[in-house]
C-alpha cells in the first residue's frame, strides 16, 4: 500500500477530523479518492464522446441514429 502526503488548509483539516470523528480517516480519504476517480473518468468520456460528435458533424453529412446509438453504447462502458 502506498502513502500520500498532502498540504490542506487548517480549517480543512479540522472540519474533516470533526466529520469523519472515529472513522478511519485512510479509509475515508480514499473512498473520496475513489468517487474522485470515477468522476473525472466519466468527464473525460463526456468530453471525448462531445469531441467526436463535433467531428462527426464537421464531415458535413448527418450523423445516422447507428452511430449515436454506438457512441452512447460506448460512453456508458
Amino acid at each position: 500500500m502506498g502513502t500520500m502526503n498532502f498540504s490542506i488548509p487548517d480549517d480543512v483539516k479540522e472540519a474533516f477530523n470533526k466529520a469523519f470523528e472515529g472513522e478511519n480517516k485512510s479509509a475515508v480519504i480514499t473512498r473520496l479518492m475513489v468517487r474522485a476517480i470515477e468522476e473525472e473518468e466519466r468527464t473525460r468520456r463526456s468530453r471525448d464522446f462531445v469531441e467526436r460528435l463535433r467531428q462527426i458533424r464537421a464531415r458535413g453529412r448527418p450523423v445516422t441514429e447507428d452511430e449515436i446509438r454506438r457512441a452512447r453504447e460506448e460512453l456508458r462502458k
